[in-house]
């Protein structure tokens, strides 16, 4: 009597469909268990849209202390406000409910700085950080909320060189 090694034959075609079919029934098991989250953290949209209310407050502080810098601040200030209210809508649109309202801003509206050069300065800096704040998040997000903070980047360097 020999003994042969008991090696597996062939797939057969049953045994080979029963294992498509459960990996087709698993891979969808599989993404939904390993997706993370959007709820696991504060949403970063809100501190964006937090900036953009103080940047667009800043901005109409400037075009009411400084007229010669008004027409340019007012598109920065119009503009901003747009960034904030979008950014807002993507977030009551993902947490409707329970989601912090970012309507305004934790400190007092700013002031002006006295001299028109400061006060061009300013903007553009706070532009500048804005930029580069949604420039870090757009990386953290998910490619269909990236397309709105990629936009909210390129539109704040966009001012930067209306104000220059």
């Amino acid at each position: 009597m020999t003994l042969e090694a008991s090696r597996p034959g062939p797939l057969s075609r049953r045994r080979f469909l029963a294992l498509t079919a459960g990996l087709a029934a698993a891979a969808p098991l599989a993404a939904a268990c390993t997706s993370a989250s959007e709820s696991a953290g504060p949403d970063p949209l809100v501190a964006l849209a937090t900036r953009a209310r103080a940047d667009a407050d800043l901005a109409r502080a400037v075009a009411n202390t400084h007229p010669d810098l008004a027409a340019a601040a007012g598109v920065v200030a119009a503009d901003r406000t747009a960034h904030a209210e979008a950014l807002e809508r993507e977030v009551r649109r993902v947490q409707p409910e329970g989601a912090p309202a970012p309507s305004g801003t934790a400190s007092a509206a700013p002031g002006a700085p006295a001299s028109p050069t400061a006060a061009e300065t300013g903007l553009v800096e706070a532009l500048r950080a804005a930029e580069k704040e949604a420039k870090d998040v757009v990386v953290a997000v998910p490619r269909y909320r990236a397309g709105l903070v990629g936009s909210v980047a390129a539109s704040c360097a966009s001012l930067r060189e209306v104000l220059a």
